[in-house]
């Protein structure tokens, strides 16, 4: 349609169709675990916005830039593209999700106080949005996923009882009044928090049950599941290293790869 002759308005408009659905392709990509498919749709994704001059889609295209370096372990690599985006992105929702990228780079490099500072900051810019009428939209923050992000960033900074707490809010907002799992990779997540938890509390037993419960989703992100998977096996072989189920949950993850 691109190459078709049309006129301004509807070639700048193709360029945001084309724009947001590279985002997307993009997201399902790194999910499907393409690392370097995923790098260049986000590239193109990045491209297009510019040449649309659509900011949110730059942002958003920053934020997959800072979510593929966190689920890399590449956590100084995170806070530029995440803060770099912020001022530019800061009349869209994606800033929220830019800042709670920031907040888990933080907490994994150990700097507690300024992770505090960075999630106060990002709550109160989410209370300054209106409330989504569609929040099944990927490229729309849900209000609810603050404790999803919250969670993330208490359970590396190791502030087990703040973490639990968000967790069992992440688990309750994921389930709708039928009992479905409308959000079963924050529900997974919110299981492996538990399971960090428990296993840190000295309880083998529940940190297996609940890390055996996360890895069963139908639904996964192989690269979120597995670095948070990946904490808990961590966690378990500092606490449990001569358990076979330690060695068994090891083994379920190497699995999955």
């Amino acid at each position: 349609m691109l190459r078709k002759p049309v006129g301004l308005k509807a070639h700048s408009e193709l360029l945001t169709a084309t724009g947001w659905l590279a985002l997307l392709v993009g997201c399902l990509e790194y999910d499907m675990g393409l690392r370097t498919a995923a790098e260049v749709t986000r590239a193109a994704a990045h491209k297009l916005g510019e040449e649309a001059g659509n900011t949110e889609i730059i942002g958003w295209s920053h934020e997959m830039s800072a979510w593929f370096a966190l689920t890399q372990g590449r956590y100084r690599d995170v806070i530029a593209p995440a803060c770099a985006a912020q001022d530019a992105s800061r009349d869209h929702s994606v800033v929220v999700q830019l800042i709670a990228q920031e907040a888990k780079a933080l907490a994994r490099t150990g700097d507690s106080r300024k992770l505090r500072e960075t999630l106060e900051r990002g709550r109160a810019v989410l209370d300054g949005f209106p409330v989504p009428e569609r929040t099944d939209n990927h490229f729309i923050v849900d209000p609810a996923k603050w404790d999803f992000y919250a969670m993330d960033a208490y359970r590396l900074a190791g502030e087990d009882s703040l973490a639990v707490m968000h967790a069992n809010e992440v688990i309750a907002s994921a389930v709708a009044p039928d009992g479905t799992v409308r959000a079963p990779m924050r529900m997974a997540e919110a299981k492996l928090t538990l399971g960090v938890a428990a296993a840190r509390g000295g309880n083998l037993e529940e940190a297996i049950t609940l890390g055996r419960e996360a890895t069963m989703a139908g639904r996964k992100s192989l690269p979120s599941l597995l670095m948070v998977a990946g904490e808990l096996d961590a966690v378990l072989e500092r606490s449990f290293p001569a358990e076979p189920e330690t060695e068994k949950f090891r083994e379920l993850l190497r699995s999955l790869r």
